[in-house]
């Protein structure tokens, strides 16, 4: 199937660029549609060019829209963040308040020092 051993490298060389560029454009078009600012025009033109011409695209996606890909992924992983905490303080079934009462409570028996019982309050409160 082989001729030689470097045929066989050139073909894992190309199949691992084609896979970080299926990643690339995965990455593309999830950022589109998580862009809110962008308008649906604008995404299907982008779309549109990625199919067309699919390398050139997606380079200038990135060289233009790059930052802004950034700032978006950085706050789909805050926003997801945020509603794991709200999950596990809501399966938790303890209040912000409980939480910091049963800190006193320990703080008051020695378990805990004073810096760990601020240390619960600030996440407790934040």
């Amino acid at each position: 199937m082989w001729d030689s051993w470097w045929d066989f490298v050139w073909v894992a060389v190309w199949a691992f660029l084609f896979i970080v560029y299926l990643i690339i454009l995965f990455q593309i078009l999830s950022d589109l549609f998580r862009d809110r600012k962008l308008s649906g025009w604008w995404k299907a033109l982008w779309v549109i060019g990625l199919v067309i011409f699919p390398f050139l695209t997606a380079l200038l996606y990135i060289i233009f829209r790059g930052t802004g890909m950034a700032h978006r992924q950085a706050e789909a992983v805050e926003q997801a963040q945020t509603e794991a905490d709200q999950y596990i303080r809501q399966v938790a079934g303890r209040s912000p308040a409980q939480e910091i009462q049963h800190a006193k409570e320990l703080h008051d028996a020695g378990v805990i020092s004073d810096a760990e019982l601020a240390q619960i309050k600030a996440k407790a409160l934040g």
